[in-house]
């Protein structure tokens, strides 16, 4: 009779740590981890989030010291060349 104790432990143990398992699992199927830090997503994510405050920086300066640079009787600085989309064509 001295041996049912541990003779009963081991299927108790491998029933508890069964359990823990489905309940682990149940767990981690209904609240998925935060996506990783290192994923593409967050870094797409954290350089649009870079560009848009360098713009907003950009703005913030240009509207703050743009008066500055244009004297109040100084002409108009030229329209900038239109942009080519194609090269043009090599003549024949």
């Amino acid at each position: 009779m001295g041996d049912v104790l541990p003779a009963l432990s081991v299927p108790a143990l491998v029933l508890a740590g069964g359990a823990y398992a489905v309940g682990a699992s149940w767990w981690r199927r209904r609240h998925p981890a935060l996506p990783s830090p290192y994923t593409r997503q967050a870094l797409r994510l954290a350089e649009e989030h870079t560009l848009v405050t360098a713009e907003e920086i950009l703005a913030d300066a240009y509207a703050a010291f743009g008066p500055l640079y244009t004297a109040p009787g100084s002409p108009a600085p030229a329209p900038a060349p239109p942009v080519i989309a194609s090269p043009p064509a090599p003549p024949r």
